[in-house]
């Protein structure tokens, strides 16, 4: 049975890796050939033939070097998730970038909340005017709607029904407001200016008590205008009297609040873990901690390529005999190996979440502060 086996040395070339994304790295290339002296030797080689060829070596190490990276960055996904969704899917990768945590995510919940208080917010305001008609007191905004071409529901958001501010009717003959001031200016040759000029000449609170005056002319003398708004039906308030008087009104469609979608404005936007723009890492800035990690998790991939090799000849003829194969062991070991190396780098990684690491600087300056109290007071006497 010719089975192919570790011939005891490798000389690696770019493209013997399956997917050659670290094939072209000098420090990679170096290290494959190193790699699989290393994972034969700790195989049993050269006691023992080890079953496997260099490119099953390599495709260990690729398999591990991706995996280490995948871990990695997997976890600086979940940290910094919510300071990369809403940004574009162009910039660039983020492999070698400290993350600037940002205030978008909350800035987009606060535009919500202006948004329902009319100061801000994603959803348009739109106006609208509906035209009175003399007698008839309420009025249905969903047939407006409708009798418009809008599709959906509408909500009122604002109904202009108030009178136009007292400072823009200062000069109300029946108020009895703002007379003799005109004389007054006349005779500074300011008659043709803006009434603002009169505060030169008057204290601030006489132009309050003229304002007020009008307000008061209004609510004692005047109809006091108002309305009520309920589920879209508008009731105004004293029935109209005069007929093709239009009413102004904001509103909103409801479909527009109601889309859970941001505005991507034409870009592709990053919206979850699966395109945060991080790549595969380059093998030569990965560190020894991260290195050694990854020679234990390729020797365990080699052990386990090995099972799956042996699995295939269980039992091997010698003269008079026969050999069995350690197939179950090797694959089990692997798994094992693999599952234990895993958790470990996930545990280390745990370990420098900004979390943990703000924990740990919180602790120790309360360690600090607790030794401090204990040194002496030195007393000074002048």
């Amino acid at each position: 049975m010719n089975i192919p086996i570790w011939p005891g040395s490798s000389s690696f070339a770019p493209g013997d890796t399956p997917f050659g994304f670290y094939d072209a790295d000098p420090q990679f290339q170096s290290d494959s050939d190193k790699f699989a002296k290393f994972a034969a030797q700790r195989l049993g080689y050269p006691l023992v033939e080890v079953e496997l060829q260099d490119i099953n070596f390599y495709t260990a190490l690729e398999d591990a070097v991706t995996t280490y990276g995948n871990e990695l960055y997997a976890y600086q996904v979940a940290e910094n998730l919510l300071s990369f969704q809403g940004a574009p899917t162009t910039i660039q990768p983020a492999n070698n970038q400290v993350i600037q945590e940002n205030m978008a995510s909350v800035v987009r919940l606060s535009q919500q909340y202006g948004e329902e208080a009319g100061v801000g917010g994603t959803v348009t305001y739109r106006s609208g005017s509906i035209r009175l008609t003399a007698g008839q007191q309420e009025y249905d905004m969903n047939q407006w709607a409708v009798d418009n071409g809008i599709q959906g529901r509408i909500e009122i958001k604002r109904i202009y029904y108030e009178a136009p501010p007292a400072i823009m009717r200062y000069f109300d003959p029946y108020a009895g407001t703002g007379t003799g001031m005109m004389q007054m200016l006349d005779s500074f040759g300011w008659g043709s200016y803006s009434p603002a000029i009169n505060f030169m000449l008057m204290p601030i609170n006489y132009d309050l008590q003229k304002i007020q005056a009008i307000e008061f002319n209004d609510q004692i003398r005047k109809s006091q205008y108002t309305f009520e708004l309920v589920n879209n039906q508008l009731k105004i308030f004293p029935i109209p009297v005069v007929h093709y008087h239009d009413l102004w009104f904001q509103y909103i469609l409801e479909s527009d609040r109601n889309n859970p979608y941001l505005d991507s404005q034409g870009q592709s936007l990053i919206t979850n873990a699966s395109n945060v723009p991080y790549e595969n890492p380059v093998y030569s800035q990965i560190n020894s901690i991260g290195r050694s990690w990854i020679f234990e998790y390729a020797l365990a991939l080699s052990k386990e390529m090995l099972g799956y090799v042996r699995g295939k000849y269980t039992t091997v003829p010698i003269p008079g005999s026969e050999i069995t194969l350690n197939q179950g062991d090797l694959i089990t070991a692997a798994t094992s190996e693999r599952t234990s190396l895993i958790e470990r780098l996930r545990a280390y990684f745990d370990t420098t979440s900004r979390k943990t690491l703000l924990e740990n600087k919180a602790a120790e300056a309360e360690s600090q502060r607790n030794i401090l109290n204990d040194v002496p007071m030195t007393i000074f006497i002048g």
